[in-house]
């Protein structure tokens, strides 16, 4: 069965539309000095730059970009589906942005379809590779394919990330602490996760893999919020797994997921946050957080882009290598031998020899 992708984000786009963040972020001015400014347009998805790191990074990185790079900074805010095309047309045709970045994989469809029209502008993609059927043929666009056969759009980057690496290292953590909580023996984890989407499986695959690697046996449940902003439907997650037998709750749901890092931690149980470092989200509770530098890719796309390096049809990659990904503050509850056979993992994947998969198949990691 196809799922649409506006299938999916219709439902996100009416539970946040209420989420009216749109007045919240002006556009900033670039330094008086600068001559000649290279215009950047950054797209937020639907949370606008206000959630827990994904957005709001890459906002930070189009700061620094405007600040160290002076350029010219339009962010735009969305706060509903409906406002991606709107917003293209802002970036595109008012702004006349040079380079038009859009903070997320749900904006695929419109990225595609503005780079058909629009093939002198350059547009980039958090989250999703160039290469993308929906970007390529956004009239069928599909989870599992679009329309076959077609060339990718040389005026489309990439901006993707081994978000796997750092769910393999969490979900070794995670294994290794249910274990200390089930009596030395394999226990079980959860993850509240947003959509069945990709970007967030990725975490999920990578978590699930290195975690039954670290500890044999150990079980991964794993429950959908459709949702990025609701914090009380990844609390309800996180209850319904913890009566499962999850000692550790991973949340892969940017703002949403928040609330079952607080709810895991009101029921003694323990937490992981996701792209940005939530340390201090649940204070006690945070074993640590799977990092994305989602403000990283965004500065370094604009500064490759504005030095006449934009490569469309191609993807940048961030990775743990290159310190694209990783992991934020462990909690010292964490034992050391935990930590040396995470940074063993870590070791083995930088060097190619332990590769977490990026999908699950056949639910099986």
């Amino acid at each position: 069965m196809k799922i649409s992708r506006w299938m999916l984000v219709a439902g996100t786009a009416a539970i946040v539309a209420a989420v009216a963040l749109a007045g919240s972020i002006g556009v900033s001015k670039a330094p008086a000095a600068a001559k000649a400014k290279y215009s950047v347009a950054l797209v937020s998805d639907v949370a606008g730059f206000s959630d827990n790191g994904f957005n709001k990074a890459q906002y930070q990185g189009l700061l620094k970009a405007q600040k160290k790079l002076g350029i010219k900074a339009y962010p735009i805010v969305s706060t509903k589906t409906a406002d991606y095309q709107p917003n293209y047309n802002k970036a595109v045709l008012t702004d006349k942005a040079k380079l038009v970045i859009a903070a997320g994989f749900l904006l695929a469809q419109t990225v595609g379809q503005y780079a058909h029209q629009y093939p002198t502008t350059k547009f980039a993609i958090t989250d999703d590779p160039s290469s993308d059927p929906c970007m390529e043929w956004p009239q069928d666009c599909n989870f599992d394919g679009g329309q076959p056969g077609q060339k990718v759009q040389k005026n489309i980057e990439g901006i993707t990330y081994a978000t796997q690496e750092g769910g393999c290292l969490a979900g070794v953590l995670a294994a290794e602490m249910a274990k200390s909580l089930n009596g030395n023996k394999a226990g079980k984890i959860g993850v509240a996760g947003g959509l069945p989407i990709p970007p967030v499986d990725s975490y999920i695959a990578g978590y699930e893999f290195c975690s039954a690697k670290a500890v044999p046996g150990t079980k991964t449940v794993v429950q959908y919020s459709y949702d990025f902003v609701d914090q009380t439907k990844c609390a309800t997650i996180a209850q319904n797994e913890i009566s499962q037998g999850a000692t550790v709750i991973f949340q892969v749901a940017g703002s949403c997921g928040d609330g079952a890092l607080t709810k895991a931690a009101s029921l003694g149980k323990w937490g992981i946050g996701v792209d940005a470092d939530e340390y201090n989200v649940a204070p006690g509770h945070i074993l640590t957080s799977a990092l994305k530098q989602t403000g990283v890719g965004v500065y370094d796309t604009i500064q490759s882009a504005q030095a006449g390096h934009f490569k469309g049809g191609h993807d940048l990659l961030f990775n743990l290598k290159n310190g694209g990904v990783g992991v934020g503050k462990i909690s010292p509850k964490a034992k050391a031998a935990w930590i040396t056979l995470m940074n063993k993992y870590k070791k083995q994947i930088i060097a190619g020899t332990l590769k977490p998969p990026a999908a699950c198949k056949n639910n099986k990691c």
